[in-house]
């Protein structure tokens, strides 16, 4: 989740920005239309630092974590609320989370696409569909990517605000 900033503008529109990500910029009439904007423009900003290469940093305002062991193969992190009860927070979908989290895992490794995509056994544009962020991939997929790189898909489940 990422913060955000929610000020009156000068007409009476709710200005939005993200601290995390400078690029945010976004307003609304009314809270819920500043919200959806929000969500929209994170995504966006986030699906052009993918295509240009660059670093996309983890959300400052993330949530205490405990993680819970479920099963054997399962595990459950249980988010508690930030430390900044009242700055709005914008979550991302599950896909864009675990498709945004195989590009950091990536970029940390020094991975190219070209490599995951002889690891796994892939063509390139297989690859490339499972970092585009407007690509409906599977979740299973990025799993198997994830997990060919050592690292595995935690699920979160929380409470609904």
């Amino acid at each position: 989740m990422y913060a955000v900033t929610v000020e009156t503008d000068d007409n009476g529109t709710l200005l939005v920005t993200c601290p995390d990500l400078p690029e945010v910029t976004t307003f609304g009439e009314d809270e819920d239309d500043a919200v959806r904007r929000a969500a929209d423009a994170i995504e966006e900003a986030l699906a052009a630092r993918i295509a240009r290469h660059e670093d996309i940093p983890a959300p400052s305002c993330a949530a205490d974590q405990h993680t819970v062991n479920v099963g054997p193969r399962l595990k459950v992190r249980l988010d508690l609320p930030s430390s900044k009860p009242n700055q709005p927070t914008i979550g991302l979908s599950p896909l864009t989370t675990a498709k945004v989290g195989l590009y950091r895992a990536m970029r940390a490794a020094g991975m190219t696409k070209a490599e995951l995509g002889r690891r796994l056994g892939w063509h390139a544009a297989q690859v490339d569909r499972l970092i585009n962020l407007r690509h409906r991939s599977q979740i299973e997929q990025i799993d198997q990517a994830l997990r060919t790189m050592g690292k595995r898909l935690d699920i979160s489940v929380q409470d609904a605000a």
